[in-house]
C-alpha cells in the first residue's frame, strides 16, 4: 500500500468530493479516482457510497479513515524525525571516557561541536579501557577514548596522545633522585595502580614481568588522585602517563623508565562496519579535524 493512496482518501473524505481533492492536490481527476479505485480494490471494500449525489462514506471507509490519519500522521512525523536527523538538528551519542585522562582539551572540542548543533545531547560514561570497549561492541556507547591498540579488532581508531609512562615516586624514595631507572629497579616496591578494567594495569604488569618480576600490586582504583594520595602517604609507588602524573598536586617526582621504556597511547574508537547514527559520525569527523588542527 502506498502512502499516497491514503492520502489521495483522506483529501477526498475531507472535501467530499473527487474534483475538489484533485484540484487541491495538484493532479487530475482521473489519477486520484483510480487511486482510490486501486485502494478499494487491495483492501477488498468499498470505501464511498456512490449511489448518492454527495459522497459518503461506507461504514468501512469510516473505521479506514480514521486508521489513515493515524497513519499518515505518523509517515509525516517520521520524516521530519529523519530530516532533523540528518540535518544533525537532534541526535544523542554516548562517549565512553577513561578517568585519567586529562579531559580539558576534549572537553573544549566537546563545547565547540555543541556551539554548531546545540540540539545534539551527550551521554559521558567513565569507565577504563576494557568496560569502554565492552559497551562500545555491546551497543551501549556509540564511541569512547580508550588506551591503543583495542583487545579486539573490530575497532576503527584514531590516535591523538602518544606519551611515556613515568614512575611516580614519593620525594624519600631512594630513587627519586635519578633522572632515570630501569624498571627492573622497582622489583621490590609496593605499587598502586589503577584496577583491571584499565588497559594500563595490563601493560605495567605484562612490563613487569618482561624485566623479570611480578609487581607487588597493594592497591587498585578507579581514580587518579587517589594514586597520588596514597603514594605521598608512603603507601607505594606507581607508573602513570606523564600527562596523568602531572596533575597530581602532591610532592612526588617523575623519573624516566628504561628497559623497557613504556609508552601510553590513547585514541578515539569505534565500532568497525558498524551503524553510526548522523550524530555521531558527524562528532567524529569534526574531533579528528580539531585534534589534528591541534597537534599541527
Amino acid at each position: 500500500m502506498d502512502i499516497r493512496h491514503l492520502t489521495y482518501f483522506i483529501e477526498v473524505t475531507r472535501f467530499e468530493s473527487f474534483t475538489r481533492a484533485a484540484e487541491h492536490l495538484y493532479v487530475t481527476q482521473p489519477t486520484i479516482s483510480k487511486m482510490i479505485k486501486n485502494l478499494e480494490t487491495e483492501l477488498g471494500v468499498e470505501l464511498f457510497d456512490r449511489s448518492r449525489k454527495q459522497l459518503v462514506l461506507t461504514d468501512a471507509g469510516r473505521a479506514i479513515y480514521d486508521k489513515a490519519k493515524t497513519i499518515v500522521k505518523a509517515s509525516e512525523n517520521l520524516q521530519t524525525e529523519l530530516d532533523d536527523l540528518i540535518g544533525l538538528q537532534k541526535g544523542h551519542i554516548r562517549i565512553g571516557l577513561p578517568p585519567i585522562l586529562d579531559a580539558e582539551l576534549f572537553i573544549g572540542i566537546l563545547g565547540e561541536f555543541h556551539q554548531l548543533h546545540p540540539r545534539i545531547t551527550f551521554e559521558l560514561i567513565e569507565n577504563g579501557t576494557k568496560k569502554i570497549e565492552e559497551d562500545i561492541l555491546n551497543e551501549h556507547l556509540d564511541a569512547g577514548i580508550a588506551v591503543l591498540p583495542p583487545q579486539e579488532e573490530e575497532f576503527d581508531t584514531f590516535s591523538f596522545i602518544k606519551e611515556e609512562l613515568k614512575a611516580v615516586l614519593p620525594a624519600s624514595h631512594p630513587l627519586a633522585g635519578r633522572k632515570r631507572i630501569d624498571l627492573e629497579e622497582l622489583k621490590d616496591d609496593d605499587f598502586i595502580t589503577f584496577n583491571r578494567d584499565f588497559a594500563l594495569y595490563e601493560r605495567i604488569h605484562d612490563a613487569c614481568l618482561s624485566a623479570g618480576f611480578v609487581p607487588k600490586t597493594i592497591s587498585e582504583t578507579s581514580q587518579w588522585d587517589f594514586i597520588g594520595k596514597m603514594i605521598t602517604s608512603g603507601l607505594g609507588i606507581s607508573i602513570l602517563p606523564y600527562s596523568v602524573a602531572n596533575l597530581l598536586k602532591e610532592d612526588l617526582r617523575l623519573v624516566k623508565i628504561r628497559n623497557p621504556s613504556l609508552e601510553w597511547n590513547v585514541g578515539l574508537i569505534w565500532r568497525k562496519n558498524h551503524y553510526l547514527s548522523y550524530a555521531t559520525r558527524e562528532w567524529l569527523r569534526f574531533t579528528q579535524e580539531r585534534l589534528i588542527e591541534n597537534s599541527s
